[in-house]
């Protein structure tokens, strides 16, 4: 019984160590939520500018009768779908317009070369 006692007196410093250290990571992770904080901030004066193409051509479409098979199918090979067509193709984030995006892996070895002042 005292053997017991004895090894249970031993864990009271890792238990400490382990209420610490949840302790920090919920002040970190509350203290740094947004960790996509440094991507392209939008601006809320152009969002309702931005998609008036795919308005436009929805509004064209729902003001005559429903469209049949081969003008359905004419109108979604000219772009993303029948309804908007091409409008605002270029706004929208492809693979074929997205290949100057920055990879994860530069961002942060940019970061740490900004850190560490070596290249």
């Amino acid at each position: 019984m005292k053997n017991i006692g004895f090894d249970l007196s031993m864990l009271r410093p890792v238990r400490f160590l382990i209420v610490a250290f949840t302790c920090a990571l919920l002040v970190f992770s509350h203290a740094f939520p947004a960790a996509a904080i440094s991507t392209q901030q939008s601006n809320p004066e152009k969002g309702e500018t931005q998609l008036l193409g795919t308005q436009k051509e929805t509004d064209k479409l729902t003001a005559q009768p429903p469209p049949g098979l081969k003008e359905t199918q004419k109108k979604a090979n000219e772009g993303l779908n029948e309804v908007q067509g091409a409008a605002d193709i270029d706004k929208m984030n492809r693979p074929e317009n997205s290949q100057q995006a920055t990879s994860f892996e530069d961002q942060a070895e940019n970061f740490l070369e900004k850190i560490t002042g070596k290249k």
